[in-house]
């Protein structure tokens, strides 16, 4: 038996085929690599953004020292489990929020996930997710550069990583971004043609990504990725483009068919003559 055959039907061979991935029950989807469990790792989880920005944040005036005072007396009683007429102290950080801690209004130190010691008089605790986000941008209608209307939907993929600039540096990190990719997809798509759209969107996603990417990092927040979703087009364009895809089809058809014929032609008289 040759190698060859010892291949096909199983017996032993100086190579090693590569084996190619088994597709069983209904023809779905297997993963070719099994992971194991993980426990989870320290370094797994967020990293710590717990920071003084300012040591000397106790107010230099007397109104404010006495507030300060109290709230540490009134603080200090509201810690006993069974006072209930003074607040907590203490308050909760979430896995995957920052804490940001501001004295009489102004932002002094951030906290990570855990228990969290404020004075309830002088203090209060802002919690900033930072875990990535998805935001999905309302369908926006662009014109191309060939002057074809389009409505598209596109997602976005961040996370904040300066807390204390999505905080404190704009009013609603969300939002912004939403209209910024708005205006950035109106104007990247109305510099191209349709057929520049319906091909490169992968193309054209990343180019909007990159020019978010530099406005959102002023706002603390890294854009992950952007992806276009869906490109709706009028009914008349689309009865256009499916007469249009039609019209090639028989054309092709035609040309298949002109081929057939010469080729005949050719090896019957090839037959004739011969």
């Amino acid at each position: 038996m040759s190698s060859t055959e010892g291949m096909i039907n199983g017996g032993s061979s100086s190579a090693n085929p590569t084996k190619a991935p088994v597709m069983e029950g209904n023809g779905g989807f297997m993963a070719q690599h099994k992971m194991a469990v993980e426990p989870p790792k320290k370094e797994d989880l967020q990293r710590s953004y717990a920071t003084v920005v300012e040591n000397d944040a106790n107010p230099k005036g007397w109104y404010g020292s006495m507030m300060n005072a109290l709230g540490t007396i009134i603080g200090t009683m509201g810690a006993v489990p069974c006072c209930i007429i003074c607040p907590n102290p203490f308050k909760e950080v979430n896995q995957g929020n920052v804490g940001l801690v501001t004295k009489f209004g102004k932002f002094y130190k951030a906290v990570d996930p855990g228990l969290v010691n404020i004075n309830p008089l002088s203090e209060r605790l802002i919690q900033i997710d930072v875990k990535i986000q998805t935001t999905e941008v309302p369908e926006q209608i662009c014109m191309t550069k060939d002057n074809v209307t389009l409505r598209l939907t596109s997602v976005i993929y961040y996370h904040i990583v300066s807390p204390h600039k999505a905080a404190f540096g704009i009013n609603n990190v969300k939002q912004a971004l939403m209209e910024r990719t708005q205006t950035t997809l109106r104007h990247v798509v109305g510099a191209r043609v349709l057929q520049d759209v319906i091909e490169r969107r992968e193309e054209i996603a990343q180019s909007i990504g990159e020019i978010i990417e530099d406005v959102a990092a002023g706002w603390g927040v890294q854009v992950e990725s952007m992806l276009i979703k869906d490109i709706v087009f009028s009914q008349e364009l689309q009865e256009s483009l499916s007469m249009a895809a039609q019209s090639k089809r028989i054309g092709e058809s035609k040309i298949i068919a002109a081929k057939a014929e010469v080729t005949f032609y050719l090896i019957f008289h090839l037959v004739t003559y011969d």
